[in-house]
Parts: C-alpha cells; sequence; structure tokens
C-alpha cells in the first residue's frame, strides 16, 4: 500500500468516526431507526452529513436529532477522537468487522461500542457471570469455581467490572489466565470502582477487552447500569447469575437475557439466605438449576462448539476423589459448623483436627469464618 492511500484510508476512516460519534450523541436514537432512515430514503450514512435540516425532518428524524446532528457537542467528539488515537483504542459501529455478531441480534443494539484491548476476542463463544455485590463466603467460591471452569473449558467469561461476583469472576479467570471481557457502566476513561482500576488494567495485559458504550468520560451514573446490563447479557449466549436479592441489578440482568432468548443459568443456595432468593425464583421461572460446569455446557452441544471440553469437570473430580470417605471433611457442613460439633463428629483429638482444617483451607476445600469452618463447594 502506497503512502498516500494509506493516507487516504485513514482521513476515510477518520471522517466515518467522527460521522458514528455524531449518531451515537443523538438522543432516543436506535439502529432500528436509523435502518429506517436509511433504507426508506434510500441514503447512505454519508448524506446525513451534507443535508439540512428540513431534508432530515422529512427523512424521518426528530427535530431534536435533527438539530443535534447539524450541531453536534463539539468537545465530546473531539474528546472522543483524541480516545481513539491510543494504542489499542478502537471505535466499532454496527457495520464494523469486530462489533459482536450477537449483540445485533438483540432488540436495542448500541450503535457504537469503545472497545480497549484484543477486539477479535469480541466474537468468541461468551458466557456472562454476575451477582450479588456482597456475596456469601460460598458465593465467593462458586464465583471462582465457575469462572475458571469455564474459562478452561474455552468460553470467554464476561461481567461488569462491579464489586463482588463480578469482580471475582474477572479475576479468577485471570488466575488461570483466560479470556474475559469486561462490560463498563461508564467511560472507559473512568474506570468504576476505582478500586478495580488494577484489574482494568490487568484484563488488558492479559490480551482481554474493556469495552462500554459510553463516551469516555461519562461519569458512573445510576440510570446507565441498567444499559450495561443488557449489553453484558446480549453479547453472551447464557448469563449465570450467582446470588442475587430479589431486587438486583442482577435479576435485570436475567431478564435482559430472556428478553434476548439467551439461557439463564442459576446457582441455588441456602434457603434462609437472602441472596439465594433471587435464583431461587429465576428457577422456579424456568431458569436451569447448576451445581457444576458440565450442567451449562451440556447446553451447547448442539451448537457443536468445538472449543467445549470435560477435562476442568474431570479434573476438579479427580482430585477430590481420595477425599470422598474423609470423615474430617464430611463433619463439615455447607452452613458454618461449630469447631466442637465437628470434632464431636470425627472422633478425632482437637489439636489434629486443627491442624488437618488449616491444611484443608490451604487447599481450598473449607473455610474459618466465624463461629467455625464452612465446607466449600465440592464440583
Amino acid at each position: 500500500m502506497s503512502h498516500e492511500k494509506a493516507k487516504m484510508d485513514s482521513h476515510t476512516c477518520e471522517v466515518q468516526d467522527r460521522q458514528w460519534l455524531t449518531l451515537a450523541q443523538l438522543p432516543r436514537f436506535s439502529v432500528a431507526k436509523l435502518g429506517a432512515i436509511l433504507r426508506d430514503n434510500k441514503l447512505q450514512i454519508a448524506d446525513l452529513f451534507s443535508a439540512d435540516l428540513a431534508f432530515l425532518l422529512r427523512s424521518g428524524f426528530s427535530d431534536i436529532q435533527a438539530q443535534c446532528l447539524l450541531h453536534p457537542n463539539m468537545q465530546q467528539l473531539e474528546n472522543s477522537m483524541l480516545w481513539c488515537q491510543q494504542p489499542n483504542h478502537v471505535l466499532l459501529n454496527i457495520t464494523s468487522e469486530y462489533y459482536p455478531k450477537v449483540l445485533l441480534q438483540t432488540a436495542r443494539p448500541p450503535l457504537l461500542l469503545y472497545c480497549a484491548g484484543n477486539k477479535r476476542l469480541l466474537n468468541n463463544p461468551q458466557l456472562a457471570i454476575v451477582g450479588s455485590r456482597n456475596p456469601s463466603v460460598a458465593g465467593k467460591q462458586n464465583a471462582k469455581y465457575f469462572a475458571q471452569a469455564l474459562s478452561l473449558s474455552g468460553w470467554t467469561v464476561t461481567s461488569g467490572l462491579a464489586l463482588g461476583i463480578d469482580g471475582l469472576a474477572h479475576e479468577a479467570v485471570l488466575q488461570v489466565k483466560g479470556h474475559t471481557v469486561a462490560i463498563l457502566g461508564t467511560g472507559l476513561n473512568n474506570i468504576y470502582p476505582k478500586r478495580h482500576v488494577n484489574m482494568a488494567k490487568r484484563i488488558l495485559e492479559q490480551n482481554g477487552v474493556l469495552l462500554s458504550e459510553f463516551f469516555p468520560d461519562t461519569p458512573a451514573r445510576p440510570e446507565n447500569f441498567p444499559r450495561r446490563n443488557r449489553i453484558i447479557s446480549g453479547m453472551s449466549l447464557g448469563t449465570l447469575i450467582i446470588e442475587a436479592a430479589i431486587k438486583s441489578g442482577s435479576l435485570i440482568t436475567a431478564r435482559y437475557a430472556l428478553e434476548q432468548n439467551r439461557d439463564v443459568f442459576a446457582v441455588p443456595g441456602n434457603i434462609h439466605n437472602l441472596l439465594s432468593r433471587g435464583c431461587h425464583y429465576l428457577i422456579k421461572q424456568g431458569a436451569k438449576l447448576v451445581e457444576n460446569v458440565s450442567d451449562i455446557n451440556e447446553e451447547y452441544q448442539h451448537l457443536a462448539l468445538s472449543f467445549l471440553n470435560t477435562k476442568p469437570d474431570e479434573l476438579q473430580k479427580s482430585a477430590r476423589q481420595s477425599l470422598a470417605s474423609d470423615k474430617l471433611l464430611d463433619s463439615v457442613e455447607f452452613e458454618t459448623t461449630p469447631l466442637d460439633i465437628v470434632v464431636e463428629r470425627c472422633g478425632m483429638p482437637v489439636a489434629e483436627v486443627m491442624s488437618q482444617l488449616l491444611e484443608y483451607e490451604l487447599r481450598g476445600l473449607v473455610t474459618a469464618v466465624p463461629g467455625g469452618y464452612l465446607k466449600l463447594g465440592e464440583k
């Protein structure tokens, strides 16, 4: 490619990015409406930017949309263009090769996505994991298990970078060097929550993706997080809920998944735990109850996804088979079990019990909690 041609192509891309950025500023403007305007009036995108107000109004734009198209927020536009000039930053409009294809199948895909990182990852088969921002010990363990097992099975794990289950899922995937996509409810210049800034950097370092539909400097606003949730579910073939209250963002994500004709999976829990009620509600409504990663993978055999395998599950089982008849481990419940109860059940000396429990804790089989010990999920 000649230098002049490369320069012309670069200029064309810049012009197109500016046009899409302008369209993304229009209030209450959807992909469907854009498509109808272009189709009904036999127009191209570029034609919209050489039109006057009267033509835009005749073509189907509302007055406020036409005014925004003719007089865009230039500061916002220039800031976005500056963001695009940074390494591994790219704008993905709905015609882009790397725009997530499954997201385009939903009712309200964003016109434009800001992507930092490995854009090629966006069309890999994805499973979303979401849940409580304040999970229980068991919820944390389940998030780690499912995120790592799905990643080792070949899935790209998608979540929202939020505190709690979301962050734990991303972290678990990073630990096994897997692929993860974080969808933000803010602009990519404003990583939220702030305590996950380092996690966001590590996602990029490990060939993952940060994605947002919001202009780069957009701060955290409550109304933007439900919008973020529809992208999490829309990019994924299925959504796994791990602990959620009845009124929670996780159930909003599950509702979007159902509306988008995606699978919903839920991990059951203790009936007395408020964070189990959202999952139990979803299961009653038809979500699939899952106990291990095979319960998820088996739902996709008909798609012939070549990456799926059962090795993670087999490894988990073989690692625990030698513990199947362990009397001490059997003496610890999945709910808090006092030390004296454990000692009574297994019939071993207290010092030996405490020593063995410490070893099990280091191996991730149990965890010490206020009031005793808790057995972690045997997947």
